[in-house]
This record gives structure tokens, C-alpha cells and sequence, in this order.
């Protein structure tokens, strides 16, 4: 009977009150996404995708990172924080016990009453209180904290996931500096000669003075640009230096090592055919985005109890004397039990608003996790176009200094004959020059578009499953 009370008053309570109406999260996605290679081939499932470009250096910068980055400590601090919070909220679900002891000294009207009013009081109590979680307060409170503490080790995915892509993309640029910087040198040697070439000619009365300085300002131009790609080759080392966490000294005093050539790295596997888009979903960014949301809803639910009546059973038991002496002895023992119910009826809406408040940041959460999810979409779509197409352009410029190559050949043999003038020489070599440092960016873009293909998954792709055979049995 006062079952059916507690819950008659509470759905009274509650029609008073306009609950929210909430919407849940429905991704629609293709059931595939486009190929990037050949039908049929097969990779295996990744994790550590870092190491499927055959570089050891590699590998051990971006271990290095994932253990002493700053970012991801921070990240690992967060998640111990609501885990405390978690416990914290767990904590609700128990009883609550305490025990005290007083004493205190007092004196009492002296009309009408005993012949002495004044006197000692010692007080040892154990008391126990349970709130019953008849609504689910409490446990839409942990569920809230739990989706927070699954939202921040996501987060700290999100942080591992972008660190070692960046990572990554930085050892990559590095090494296209270090292309770069062969092939300016190696141009240098060969300006150098050319220089001395020209300056004997006109000494010996063989050419103008014109190919001299024009070849001496082409020397210039290149030393020019290596100072520069020296530059950006020690920026980068400073900057990949704090991905890794290293100290300001270590940064200083310890160049970091550089691995195999541009061209020697090897490309990861491409992306096979007929891959199922819903493992978007495993996205770090989308699963934290996930658990907000699912803690949001939860702690809708948790004010939405908050409307109905709250039943609590008390206990107490002690002892209490006027006597330091007769403290524990059996008249002196007390205790007590005790139930209280309790409704709000009246709190000038606060109740409401709380809820509306909930609901509001419960649709923002919903928002923000359908958003992400049209980010990663569009990620993993550009990433794919990028992986296309950076091979194509490899291919091309590839083409392109092969023909350039037999073009400056060409074009010294006709200056060489008289036919033409020296200007024909150096355009040539510029065109050359420019196309090899094209080729160059084009392999770091290759293995880039690799990598952020991997990242914009969630760390790469698993094996398409096996089928069974016709009339077979799973595996139970």
C-alpha cells in the first residue's frame, strides 16, 4: 500500500511538470567506401600503422612520443580525474554510516525541577542512513559519470591518434628537407663547374663574358636555397622535438636522427575494395563524441527522478549517560530506526529548468556528435582523393625530369654548337631543378596521404571477414 502512495504522489508530482522529448542519434552512412585499389586484395587489420613503412627511426620517434608528449599526459591526468568522479558518483549507491561521541556540560531551570539542575552528558552514536534509488537518481548519476570517465580515455585516443599522424607527417617532411637539401647540393657541385667552365672560355677568348655571370648568379640562387632548406630542416627537427616531449636541453644538445631516404621508404598497402563504412564509428573522436552524448541523456534522466519523492531509512545506535562510568552500561544503550519521506511541491521551478537546461545540452551533445560524424566522413573521402591522386602526380613528375633530363642535354649540346645562347642552358636546368623538387614533394605527399588516410580511420582498416561455405556452421 504505501508502494502504490509513493508512486500515486509521484505521478501527480510529475504531471505538473513538462518533460522533454529527446532525440537520439541515427548515422547514416554508405554501406562502402570507394575503392582506392585493385578489387580482391587484402590487408591485414592495423594498429600500429606507423610501422608499415619499414623505417625502425620511425617507429621509435613515434613511440617516443606516445609515452613523454606532453598533450597525452595531460590526457591520461584528465581520465584519472573522472575517474574520481566516478567513484565519487558510485558512492551514492551505499549506505552512509558515521559514528561520533560527545560530551558537553549544561544547566537546566532550577523551577521545578530536580535538585540539580546542572550537570554532565556523554553521548557515543553509530548512525547509518540509505537513500533508496527508486527513480534511478543515483544510478543515472553514475551512468553520467561513467560516460565521462569512457569520454575522456577516448579522448586521450583522440590525442594519441593525431599525435602519431603528426609525428608522422613531420618525419616525412623531414625527409623530403633532407631530398631536397642532396639535391641542391648535388645542383651546387655541378654550378660550381659550370662556373669555372665559363670563366676559362672567356679567359681564353672563347665566349662572352655573359655566361660567366649568369652562371655565377644560377651558383648564387642555389646557395641561397640551401641556406634556406637548412633552415627549415633544423625547424623541423625543433618542432618534431616537442612532439616527442624531449627537454629544452636534450632539444638543444641532441639532433634527432634521421632515418631512410625519401624514396626508400615503403608505401603502406592502399585501402581495398569494398570496405564497410560503418567502421567510421570506431573513430576515437566519434566514440567520445558518443559517450558525451550518452552522458548527457543520462543526466536528463538523473533530473527527471529529482521529480519525485525521496524515501530514506535511518538507524542509530549508541549509548548515553549523565556518568563518564555508566557509558557502557545496558541502561544507557539508545538506538533508533526511522523512515522520512520527502517531496518537493513547491521550489518556485527550479526542478523545471534544471530539466530544460539538461535537454538543451543534451541536443547540443547530439549536434556536436552528428557533426563529428560529417567530419570524418569528409576526412577519410579527402584522404581517399589524396591517395588517388598523389600517385598520379608522382607518376607524372616522374615522366616530366626524365624528359627535362634529355632536355638540358640537348639544349648544352646546341649552345655548345653555337646554335643557341646560354639563357636556353639555364632555363633548362631551372626547369630540371624545379621538377626534381616537385618529384620530391610528391613522394612526401604520397606517403602523407598514407598516413592521414590511416589516421582519419582511426588507425587503419580490418580484414574483410572470411564467408563460410555453402552448408557450413559458425563457430559457436
Amino acid at each position: 500500500m504505501s508502494k502504490f502512495l509513493i508512486a500515486l504522489l509521484g505521478l501527480v508530482v510529475s504531471g505538473c511538470i513538462s518533460l522533454p522529448v529527446l532525440r537520439h542519434a541515427q548515422p547514416d552512412l554508405p554501406s562502402s567506401w570507394p575503392a582506392a585499389t585493385a578489387p580482391g586484395e587484402r590487408v591485414p587489420g592495423l594498429v600500429r600503422w606507423w610501422t608499415l613503412y619499414d623505417d625502425p627511426n620511425l617507429v621509435k620517434l613515434v613511440d617516443e612520443a606516445l609515452v613523454h608528449n606532453g598533450d597525452l599526459l595531460a590526457a591520461a591526468a584528465r581520465i584519472e580525474e573522472a575517474r574520481a568522479a566516478l567513484n565519487q558518483s558510485d558512492a551514492d549507491l551505499q549506505p552512509y554510516a558515521q559514528i561520533g561521541a560527545n560530551t558537553g556540560r549544561s544547566r537546566i531551570t532550577g523551577v521545578g525541577s530536580p535538585a540539580m539542575p546542572t550537570g554532565n552528558d556523554f553521548k557515543l552514536n553509530a548512525q547509518a542512513s540509505y537513500e533508496l534509488d527508486l527513480w534511478g537518481r543515483y544510478r543515472q548519476a553514475s551512468a553520467a559519470a561513467r560516460a565521462d570517465l569512457l569520454a575522456s580515455e577516448y579522448a586521450r585516443e583522440v590525442v594519441r591518434t593525431s599525435l602519431a599522424g603528426t609525428v608522422a607527417l613531420g618525419y616525412f617532411q623531414i625527409a623530403a628537407l633532407d631530398a631536397s637539401l642532396q639535391l641542391t647540393q648535388e645542383t651546387l657541385a655541378n654550378r660550381k663547374v659550370a662556373v669555372e667552365l665559363y670563366r676559362a672560355r672567356f679567359n681564353a677568348g672563347l665566349d662572352s663574358e655573359l655566361p660567366w655571370r649568369q652562371a655565377e648568379a644560377e651558383l648564387a640562387a642555389v646557395e641561397s636555397t640551401q641556406a634556406d632548406l637548412e633552415r627549415q630542416v633544423r625547424q623541423q627537427e625543433n618542432a618534431l622535438a616537442l612532439l616527442l616531449g624531449r627537454a629544452p636541453r636534450a632539444g638543444m644538445q641532441d639532433r634527432l636522427a634521421h632515418g631512410k631516404g625519401l624514396d626508400v621508404l615503403t608505401l603502406p598497402p592502399a585501402i581495398p575494395d569494398g570496405l564497410p563504412a560503418e567502421m567510421l564509428t570506431r573513430r576515437p573522436d566519434i566514440r567520445q563524441a558518443g559517450q558525451r552524448l550518452a552522458g548527457a541523456e543520462a543526466r536528463v534522466m538523473e533530473t527527471r527522478a529529482a521529480i519525485y519523492p525521496t524515501l530514506s531509512l535511518t538507524a542509530n545506535l549508541g549509548s548515553e549517560s549523565r556518568a563518564l562510568a555508566n557509558l557502557f552500561s545496558g541502561p544507557a544503550a539508545i538506538w533508533g530506526l526511522g523512515t522520512s519521506l520527502v517531496q518537493t511541491v513547491y521550489n518556485a521551478g527550479r526542478t523545471e529548468a534544471a530539466l530544460k537546461g539538461d535537454a538543451t545540452r543534451q541536443e547540443q551533445a547530439l549536434l556536436a556528435y552528428e557533426q563529428t560524424l560529417r567530419i570524418a566522413f569528409k576526412e577519410v573521402l579527402d584522404a581517399l582523393v589524396a591517395v588517388r591522386q598523389t600517385r598520379v602526380a608522382e607518376a607524372a613528375e616522374v615522366r616530366r625530369a626524365e624528359a627535362l633530363t634529355r632536355a638540358v642535354e640537348l639544349a648544352d649540346l646546341r649552345y655548345r654548337s653555337g646554335v643557341s645562347n646560354y639563357l636556353e642552358v639555364l632555363d633548362a636546368q631551372r626547369m630540371l631543378y624545379q621538377s626534381e623538387q616537385n618529384r620530391i614533394e610528391d613522394r612526401r605527399a604520397r606517403l602523407a596521404a598514407a598516413a592521414t588516410l590511416f589516421k582519419a580511420l582511426g588507425g587503419g582498416w580490418l580484414p574483410q571477414p572470411e564467408t563460410s561455405p555453402p552448408g557450413g556452421h559458425g563457430s559457436t
